[in-house]
């Protein structure tokens, strides 16, 4: 086995602070700063320091040598791209004000890869002109941009971050199945081997576009997505994804419409209590604007409106809540008082709930008036229906009807089978065998590498700092020097033992720190094996400490030098 290097932390570029940085929020922000993995460059921007760049690069390891294994073939393309190819596909300005836009001093277009979908399928369509050519997968592992509106959370969410992107390119849609189910089982390889505890769970394309879509979430209180696991099946899914079928009932008993005077009433909350019924029994109408269109959206009264899932049916239109200038020379739409019956020319969508048959008490479209006995179906028209309503914790599961169990998670991986809609904008042809051209089908696959990292310390880590898997840590052996000159000179010693087995060392001979800091720092840092040459050094004995279990053991040194090289 080759030799590995000894990192000493007396000339090592990482200082530990003792004290959590004043804008950390989150427990990965705090730590990596704190254990000097990373610095702070500027909001969202981050430089990694020599500990985090290993565990970054380990990372990158574990992806690609998992890519690799599944035939995919690695590239790196340009971060500063053409508008022109995302112009074609219509992300130049679905992307809004995330996307990074910028001028040469020519005037030129360009922006910084969020994605590289585009430039992918150019790339083959460069290089593959026959049927011969695929199937065929593609990866890079590079920095990707976004300009968030709030980066926060350390490096979970920045404006600039790694990322694996890889994109499948087959001939037909058989072939596309097979490659999105290469990746999924190279995702739980990957992820397996991170020691990262995760869900597979439906998703929505979003702005990707495509069909099927598959999320990997990593439990952690500081994830920004919600996701929904039922406890008796094998049921998961982001909250956005979930849906459930429409399930009309016999609405022909119920009364006519009948109004009733309500006023001081324009909240659900004020209706249900002058009414003395409950919420869940009143129609909600909230209105939108799409594309500047106003649009009304019916939920349940016990509920409410999930922007996000509303967002995503429309997108890429722009969707934004109405104000009280846009009840101005509106007689049909009375603030606080509309109703879907006589809503003229307003196109109304509703959630599943709101099935044909079923009776609410929603509002008369007259101030200080409200109507019951409004029976979808009969007294007005659904449009089109859409679950838009925010999933709840005992929500049925779509699936089993058991009660449905919400978590956070961080997203670490998406797999999308995207189609054709990228070559169709882009007109990625090959020759099949019968010499006429065929369609090109992909898929595309991304693995947020840097996010990994802020997940994993998320998950593994303790009230003394981190606690990395072997796989992906800095160092398979922290050794302390915990005294003067004689446990300095045993400990860098052992060290070069070690080192000279294979095994990847940090050692800790600062000068003129207390072993008490020494300690707390080797806590921190989190390698999973912790060596300390003590005061006992003299005799020829050590204690070794698993940072995981904080088991510890008294050994001699060659004890010791042939538990860490076995």
């Amino acid at each position: 086995m080759a030799n590995a290097p000894v990192q000493r932390m007396s000339q090592l570029l990482a200082k530990t602070l003792r004290d959590d940085p004043a804008d950390a929020e989150v427990l990965s922000h705090k730590l990596l700063v704190r254990a000097g993995y990373v610095r702070r460059t500027a909001a969202g921007i981050w430089t990694w320091l020599p500990l985090g760049k290993k565990v970054l690069a380990n990372v990158e390891r574990i992806v690609r040598e998992e890519m690799d294994a599944i035939g995919a073939q690695e590239v790196l393309l340009p971060a500063l791209l053409p508008r022109e190819p995302y112009e074609a596909t219509g992300r130049w300005d679905e992307y809004g004000a995330e996307l990074f836009r910028l001028k040469d001093r020519k005037g030129g277009d360009y922006l910084l890869g969020p994605t590289h979908e585009e430039i992918f399928t150019l790339l083959v369509k460069d290089q593959a002109t026959s049927y011969k050519d695929l199937p065929v997968i593609l990866y890079q592992i590079q920095t990707k941009f976004r300009d968030e509106a709030r980066p926060r959370a350390g490096i979970l969410r920045g404006r600039e971050f790694l990322m694996k992107d890889s994109y499948s390119f087959d001939l037909a849609d058989e072939g596309l199945a097979e490659s999105y189910a290469l990746h999924r089982q190279a995702y739980q390889r990957i992820f397996d081997r991170l020691g990262l505890d995760y869900r597979i769970c439906a998703a929505t394309a979003g702005a990707m576009g495509g069909s099927k879509s598959e999320e990997f979430l990593a439990p952690a209180a500081a994830g920004e997505d919600t996701f929904a696991d039922c406890p008796n099946c094998d049921f998961a899914a982001n909250t956005e994804a979930i849906a459930y079928e429409l399930a009309p009932v016999d609405g022909s008993a119920v009364p006519a419409v009948e109004e009733i005077p309500t006023p001081d009433t324009p909240t659900i909350e004020t209706l249900a209590a002058s009414l003395g019924v409950p919420a869940s029994a009143t129609l909600k109408n909230l209105l939108v604007k799409v594309d500047g269109e106003i649009v009304a959206v019916g939920v349940p009264g016990d509920r409410e409106v999930d922007l996000g899932k509303v967002e995503a049916h429309f997108a890429p239109a722009a969707v934004e809540l109405v104000t009280a200038e846009d009840f101005v020379g509106r007689p049909d739409l009375v603030r606080g008082y509309v109703g879907p019956q006589g809503l003229g020319k307003v196109k109304y969508i509703a959630d599943p709930r709101v099935a044909s048959g079923t009776a609410w008490i929603t509002g008369a479209n007259k101030e200080n008036t409200h109507a019951k006995n409004v029976v979808a179906g009969r007294d007005f028209e659904v449009d089109e229906y859409v679950d838009v309503v925010v999933v709840q914790d005992g929500d049925p599961c779509p699936k089993c009807g058991t009660g449905l169990k919400l978590d956070r998670a961080i997203e670490i991986g998406h797999i999308f089978q995207l189609g054709r809609k990228y070559a169709d904008a882009l007109k990625l042809d090959v020759l099949g065998q019968n010499g006429k051209p065929v369609r090109v089908t992909m898929g595309s696959y991304g693995i947020g590498v840097s996010r990994a990292v802020a997940a994993l310390a998320e998950q593994h880590a303790d009230d003394k700092g981190l606690i990395w898997a072997k796989e992906v840590a800095p160092a398979d052996v922290h050794v302390v020097a915990a005294g003067k000159a004689l446990q300095t000179e045993v400990a860098l010693e052992v060290s070069q033992k070690l080192a000279a087995a294979g095994v990847r060392v940090l050692v800790d001979d600062r000068a003129g720190v207390s072993p008490g800091v020494k300690f707390t720092d080797s806590e921190l840092i989190g390698v999973p094996q912790i060596l300390v040459v003590g005061r006992r050094a003299g005799e020829g004995v050590v204690e070794l400490k698993d940072r995981r279990t904080g088991e510890r053991e008294e050994l001699s040194i060659e004890e010791a030098l042939t538990r860490l090289t076995a």
